[in-house]
């Protein structure tokens, strides 16, 4: 007796119940509707391509499983590049469809095709495929999820003709998979005898090291031989208790600067991240002279890039956990990241410092505000596991529509922390965050101007820059009018009571601070 065949469609539907998909992300369009057919979980809508991309990004981030995205041929995906490409960087398993007009009618350019579907995402996909055969369909999206997810993770791209989904196929078999790697242990044992031989270490802890849960080995680490912790440069997760007395603060991304943080260490442990991360040129060595350096990374290309030292290529969690059983007991005497307490004033430091003591106890930090990064490592503290997301590429309108994934991936309350120039790039999200009633308290710090690039400028020796002013933008109006309810704060005395509103709200609300 024959295997029952099924259409392209319902095979497609059972590989994503296999890798855990509960919901699809998307903006809709005519090569993609039969895909929509008797679907069997939530269609999360986005108004712009950008948006789908950045909520599917945060969900993932926050859920800890891969996350379905479906675009619309080359218009579509063109629109989402920005937010797939903050994807790549994030590490972030998104595995995006893209409709592709009918087989038969590709030989004459047709309306609404992609010419070369899986050249437009390049490079930043971990695979880009267009099946040859209606029949393969189901075969390329197992093994989208399964690169997709393989560490370091990242999306994937496949292409599918609209004519492919009401297709007959065999079901392939799905694989039952464990993709992560143990690091060596003689890797393991040489950062272990740097660090028993060391007399003041340090640890440098990145992005990668969150995405493998090494929250808890990273604690255990420290405290037992007692490194003083770094955030390196542009971390975008939460890489240590912000508030521990191990934690040092915040590596800048200056290469002097981090030569001058790091000099009173003479062994520098770098998890999970590049060695490093820079925003402007510099100049002499990467690290201390005469301190040793090794980085351990699940990234590869973390370790082909380094300039010196050693590298361990492996999980960062469990490796973490291991050195803690190697590590020889020491007591901590580093210094302590100080927190500030700034004046009253609508300033981003007073206002992020109100937030912090106001916000719920698990509440999750979604940050985009660029100006304010300084305050928020002065004055709002990360302090718990799954706690903070941002942007690793610096692109703009990740943050806002990251959020609505985050709260959908995860039942704690969010807090977006908004730049205005920032979240206009993708202000549509909050239609979604309304949609999907998204349990977002979205805080805009409005100083009506792109005031991050005005501030770098004088890195170049300029001392103004056009197309910086955003005087007259009114997020009150832009909120009210997708449906969320918002309110204008610019005195300090009203500053405490609206935000104890927007945290106590259920669902989706909005501030538009004002400060200076």
């Amino acid at each position: 007796m024959s295997a029952v065949r099924l259409t392209v469609r319902e095979a497609a539907f059972k590989v994503f119940q296999h890798f855990g998909v509960d919901r699809l992300f998307g903006n809709p369009g005519s090569t993609e509707l039969p895909m929509l057919k008797a679907m069997p979980f939530p269609y999360v809508m986005g108004l712009n391509e950008a948006v789908v991309v950045g909520m599917a990004d945060g969900y993932a981030r926050a859920s800890g499983k891969p996350a379905l995205v479906n675009l619309h041929s080359s218009a579509g995906t063109g629109h989402s590049l920005g937010n797939l490409f903050t994807a790549w960087k994030n590490n972030t398993p998104v595995v995006v469809t893209a409709g592709q007009q009918a087989r038969s009618i590709l030989p004459f350019d047709p309306f609404l095709f992609a010419e070369r579907p899986t050249e437009f995402p390049r490079p930043y996909v971990k695979y880009a495929v267009e099946p040859a055969r209606a029949e393969d369909v189901p075969l390329a999206l197992a093994r989208a999820f399964a690169i997709a997810i393989t560490p370091p993770m990242g999306p994937v791209f496949v292409s599918i003709p609209v004519d492919d989904w009401d297709r007959e196929c065999d079901m392939p078999a799905l694989p039952d998979l464990t993709l992560r790697t143990m690091a060596d242990p003689a890797g393991i044992a040489r950062i272990a005898s740097l660090l028993n031989e060391a007399k003041n270490p340090a640890l440098v802890i990145g992005t990668a090291a969150a995405n493998s849960g090494a929250w808890q080995p990273a604690i255990r680490l420290a405290e037992k031989s007692g490194l003083s912790v770094w955030a390196a440069p542009y971390a975008a997760r939460e890489v240590f208790p912000e508030d521990h007395p191990q934690f040092a603060g915040f590596l800048p991304a200056w290469r002097d600067k981090i030569r001058n943080l790091l000099a009173p260490h003479d062994a520098i442990i770098v998890v999970g991240a590049p060695v490093f991360t820079y925003h402007v040129e510099g100049t002499g060595p990467h690290w201390p002279e005469g301190a040793q350096l090794i980085a351990l990374s699940d990234d590869p290309q973390h370790l082909a890039a380094l300039p010196g030292g050693g590298g361990v290529l492996g999980d960062v969690a469990a490796a973490l956990d291991t050195l803690a059983d190697q590590a020889t007991p020491r007591a901590f005497g580093g210094v302590s990241h100080t927190l500030k307490t700034p004046e009253p004033a609508m300033t981003a430091a007073h206002v992020l410092k109100r937030l912090a003591e106001l916000r719920p106890a698990n509440a999750v930090i979604v940050e985009e505000s660029p100006t304010a990064r300084g305050p928020v490592h002065d004055t709002l503290p990360i302090t718990r596991e799954g706690g903070f997301y941002t942007c690793a590429s610096g692109g703009l309108g990740y943050s806002l529509p990251a959020a609505v994934g985050v709260a959908l991936g995860q039942s704690d309350k969010v807090i977006a922390v908004l730049g205005d120039g920032a979240a206009m790039y993708t202000i549509q999200g909050l239609f979604s965050a309304q949609q999907e009633q998204a349990d977002v308290s979205f805080i805009i710090l409005n100083n009506a101007a792109y005031a991050a690039l005005t501030g770098f400028s004088a890195e170049f020796g300029m001392n103004h820059v056009p197309g910086c002013d955003l005087t007259g933008l009114d997020f009150v109006k832009l909120a009210e009018a997708q449906g969320l309810p918002a309110r204008k704060v610019d005195a300090v005395d009203t500053l405490d009571d609206a935000l104890n509103w927007s945290l106590g709200h259920k669902g989706p609300s909005l501030l538009d601070v004002r400060i200076a």
